[in-house]
């Protein structure tokens, strides 16, 4: 049966009847074919036909650190377009030229649940509270990634040309005025190789879109 707000997502918007089928997905990597059997009490209760797992899972995992921009509507847009392109982790940074440092993760959810269902996807982004720069570097759980950090210079290697396939990748994009020097070499020290991801400039949110779109295109 589903929640009541997804039934009314189903009932009232969809427009949805008793006979009609449809898929369900969990954000766990569970795809169910269903049919509305009852909608009492504006409640939809669902029979299963066929259910599949791993639905969509792919051989390797992206995950994108990045700075929190000063307007959260980008940020919003960037959560919305990355769950459509494929990320599997997303960890807001708290940068030395950041100009915010909370969130409202709940609403973020919310957001990434919304893109997830509406792209077809069956595993839904982690979304990690805001944590400092320093702490990104010395997650324990990032020490098996391939580990980049975005910078503006064009003249180091574009993450097209240094991003292996099938190995979970982890990028760091920076805040407007991009990363400080010092954190620059922080990252490298902690094993992060330093990457370009073109000549143009680009906002924080259009950052974090290309560095997803480029390690999904390397592994296709």
């Amino acid at each position: 049966m589903l929640d009541a707000e997804e039934s009314r997502h189903c009932l009232r918007v969809l427009r949805m009847r008793v006979g009609d089928r449809v898929e369900i997905v969990d954000g766990k990597g569970n795809l169910y074919h269903a049919e509305i059997i009852s909608d009492k009490d504006k409640l939809c209760e669902l029979r299963v036909h066929e259910h599949k797992k791993h639905f969509g899972k792919r051989d390797f995992k992206i995950s994108i650190g990045i700075a929190l921009p000063k307007n959260i509507d980008r940020f919003e847009w960037f959560l919305e377009k990355a769950t459509e392109i494929g990320v599997d982790a997303l960890y807001p940074m708290i940068t030395e030229h950041s100009e915010r440092t909370k969130l409202n993760t709940d609403r973020l959810r919310k957001i990434l649940v919304s893109a997830m269902k509406q792209s077809g996807k069956a595993y839904l982004p982690a979304l990690h509270e805001p944590r400092k720069f320093q702490d990104m570097l010395l997650t324990g759980l990032m020490t098996d990634l391939q580990k980049f950090i975005a910078v503006c210079e064009d003249h180091h290697p574009h993450l097209k040309a240094v991003c292996e396939m099938k190995k979970d990748a982890l990028v760091l994009i920076g805040p407007e005025g991009d990363f400080s020097k010092d954190e620059l070499k922080q990252a490298e020290a902690n094993g992060f190789k330093a990457i370009s991801l073109g000549k143009s400039r680009l906002r924080v949110e259009t950052a974090g879109i290309v560095a997803c779109h480029v390690v999904n295109l390397v592994n296709e």
